[in-house]
């Protein structure tokens, strides 16, 4: 993807994430299905990775101040989402805090971190033609909790579901592979 989309520089880091577990995401525990819509918007299921966002923008944060740079790009959603806490607007906020607390280049005043979640408040439809305007390609990508060895989505998680509805909404066809499509 970064090849594909002439980014600079792309970093491939193990994080060892599973390790740690406490998610159907990280360990054997089982991905709920076709949950209800209720379902889907009521609690934190068993999906949630234990600070799983606050892992990825710490390491985002120590490359930032390496290079020099002050914005930080993450694709959280808090609309059509799981309910994980750290996909929440306070949760971006209170860690953009944090990083103008936690960096040597913020307190010497040399610039402030900034945190940009630009879908942050999207419909997952919004995000969909957003990103087709943009001319992103998804057929190379899913977002499905529990993929075949294949690779292919399973289409009956929260993320397969979402994503579905999604595409229904906006009006355009979904390219994602699918188990029995």
């Amino acid at each position: 993807m970064a090849e594909k989309y002439g980014s600079r520089d792309h970093r491939v880091l193990s994080l060892g994430i599973s390790d740690i577990g406490g998610s159907a995401l990280t360990t054997d525990m089982a991905v709920p299905k076709k949950r209800s819509d209720a379902e889907i918007a009521s609690g934190i299921p068993v999906t949630y990775v234990p600070a799983r966002n606050t892992i990825f923008l710490s390491y985002a944060l120590a490359w930032t101040e390496v290079l020099g740079a002050w914005d930080i790009f993450i694709g959280v959603n808090a609309v059509d989402y799981s309910g994980y806490p750290d996909c929440r607007p306070e949760y971006i906020r209170a860690f953009e805090q944090l990083a103008n607390l936690a960096t040597k280049a913020a307190v010497e005043g040399k610039g402030k971190v900034r945190i940009q979640a630009p879908l942050l408040y999207l419909k997952k439809s919004e995000i969909i033609r957003r990103g087709t305007a943009l001319g992103v390609d998804y057929a190379i990508t899913h977002s499905c909790y529990d993929p075949s060895p294949e690779g292919l989505a399973c289409g009956a998680c929260d993320s397969c579901r979402l994503r579905k509805k999604g595409f229904l909404e906006a009006g355009i066809q979904d390219p994602t592979r699918y188990l029995g499509k």
